[in-house]
């Protein structure tokens, strides 16, 4: 007897043993809620294909699946170990791969991790750290039974395709912080918090470009690499994942670019404010040495000099000393040092 899809929720709690949900579906259509127990059953009947997805499951649950499976135990034991580059890997008629996940927590970039296991009926998702559920793959693949009907590496295609997307919200909310802050150092001195601030955004771009690039390689060979888990008329959309793929790196390179920019210009308007003062300064000395040369000169006390004579001498001192410091001012004026 069929049993309807149950949808889940992003906020749908996982279960004590780490099943988030486990499927079996035929030409498109969840025909059953499984056990992990009855998943090599459910694979063995013609057209089925069984789709489980697993958050952060024990050593215990990821033997109950390899056992379902056959899987391989070098990919179970990265599996269980999550920190894994992106790669791809070919046990027998199984694929094993790797995708780094990202979100955007408290101002910082946070990685997690999935791990695929895809074989002839069955697709298996193992989620590590910060990652958005795939509650909302799996729905709008049950919306459209058609193309989930194309089988497992339809499924692994939206999983990849999932995973890359969700780095756009977070450049995009790194983005919108790079433009403030390109906009600000353009008219103010950078302080020692937004320095430190640019450092761990170029830093965790970094590191996001070392998770992303990896992709590439991994959807270059399910696009050309004649796989058997990857008919050819899905190559084209793993195609599309590489292409997303390169724009996010490209993306990334901008905004890492733009904020060296921002901090060569911090530094440049910087020293250009540090000039402007060093200016001022040395033009009101040289001004202020003007009566401290004169008034220095007449305190000397020898007993005869010919200006302490002159009935009007200090008036004339004064005026002169006066003369020259006007005279200054308005040459540094003119300058642009006062």
């Amino acid at each position: 007897m069929n049993v309807p899809s149950l949808p889940t929720s992003e906020s749908e709690p996982v279960s004590a043993e780490g099943v988030v949900a486990a499927g079996a579906y035929v030409d498109g259509r969840r025909v059953a809620n499984i056990a992990i127990s009855e998943a090599s059953s459910w694979r063995a009947k013609p057209g089925h294909v069984v789709w489980i997805g697993l958050h952060e499951p024990d050593m215990a649950l990821l033997g109950a699946v390899q056992k379902q499976f056959d899987l391989h135990e070098l990919a179970i034991e990265d599996a269980n170990n999550a920190h894994q580059r992106p790669k791809i890997e070919q046990y027998g008629e199984a694929l094993f791969i790797v995708a780094r996940t990202a979100q955007l927590i408290e101002g910082r970039i946070a990685f997690g991790e999935t791990h695929i296991f895809i074989g002839d009926g069955y697709l298996v998702t193992v989620r590590h750290g910060a990652s958005t559920s795939y509650t909302a793959v799996r729905e709008r693949c049950e919306s459209c039974p058609r193309a989930l009907a194309r089988g497992e590496d339809y499924i692994l295609y939206a999983i990849l395709d999932f995973i890359v997307d969700n780095y756009s919200p977070v450049l995009e909310s790194i983005h919108e912080e790079v433009e403030e802050i390109e906009d600000y150092v353009l008219s103010n001195a950078i302080t020692k918090a937004q320095i430190e601030r640019l450092y761990m955004l170029r830093r965790d771009l970094l590191r996001l470009r070392n998770a992303v690039g990896p992709l590439v390689e991994v959807c270059r060979r399910l696009e050309h690499d004649e796989l058997s888990m990857v008919r050819p008329a899905m190559q084209t959309l793993f195609r599309d994942v590489t292409d997303h793929v390169r724009n996010i790196q490209e993306r990334i390179d901008s905004m890492r670019e733009v904020l060296a920019f921002a901090f060569e210009a911090s530094l440049l308007v910087g020293q250009a404010q540090e000039t402007a003062v060093s200016k001022k300064l040395a033009s009101w000395l040289a001004i202020l040495a003007v009566p401290t040369a004169v008034a220095g000169i007449y305190g000397m006390n020898f007993k005869y000099i010919p200006e302490l004579q002159l009935e009007y001498g200090y008036f004339i001192v004064l005026g002169l000393m006066a003369l020259a410091c006007l005279g200054l001012y308005w040459r540094f004026r003119r300058v642009g040092w006062l």
